[in-house]
């Protein structure tokens, strides 16, 4: 063995049990409070990811849409059509506002897919509940992010994990969550003329 591939492994030796120690006092478990916020692409499609971790796993979960209902989603096919026994679907939006134009109906949706969130995650059985774009509804204050807040605080069973996409997370969800991801938009093909496509954003 050369001189530098021997201290290439004494280095990583070191590392790992460096790690090790650290791993070792990692023993809790919890059902944690996830936000995907920012400008950039890839809040949701993280979200699925864990999502279909779940599925695989045999680990019972739900996802409830805020925003997206009248957009074709590839994951939602793949989970309705082959999934339905593992995670239940409810798209409970109608589209992004700027498409209804109506205010009222929006809140309304909101507020009706908040309480069908509520049902999910109290319930014990879902180990993980996704809330797609419930960011927007609580930016626009569709929803009141006290009563999220609060609820997440107080009602949600101590094993179950909670996933909230959308950009422009509130503080008030920030300061809650146990972890947070802002995705940063460095470069996107929308500016450049490219429509969104499928099986890259839908």
């Amino acid at each position: 063995m050369s001189d530098d591939h021997a201290r290439h492994a004494v280095k990583m030796a070191k590392k790992k049990a460096a790690r090790e120690k650290i791993m070792a006092t990692k023993t809790d478990e919890k059902g944690l409070i996830i936000v995907h916020t920012g400008k950039g692409k890839g809040k949701s499609s993280a979200a699925f990811g864990m999502i279909f971790r779940c599925i695989a796993h045999g680990m019972p979960s739900a996802v409830v849409q805020f925003i997206k209902g009248g957009m074709e989603c590839g994951e939602r096919n793949l989970i309705t059509e082959r999934f339905s026994d593992l995670c239940e679907f409810h798209t409970m939006g109608e589209g992004f506002t700027w498409e209804t134009q109506d205010k009222a109906r929006d809140i309304e949706m909101a507020k009706a897919a908040w309480e069908k969130a509520k049902d999910l995650i109290r319930d014990p059985k879902h180990r993980m509940v996704l809330l797609d774009e419930i960011n927007i509804a609580l930016r626009y204050d569709y929803i009141d992010i006290n009563d999220v807040v609060n609820f997440l605080k107080e009602e949600k069973p101590p094993l179950t994990h909670v996933v909230l996409t959308g950009r422009n997370a509130k503080e008030e969800l920030l300061e809650v969550a146990d972890l947070v991801t802002e995705m940063e938009l460095v470069k996107h093909p929308f500016r450049s003329g490219i429509k969104a496509q499928i099986g890259v954003e839908f």
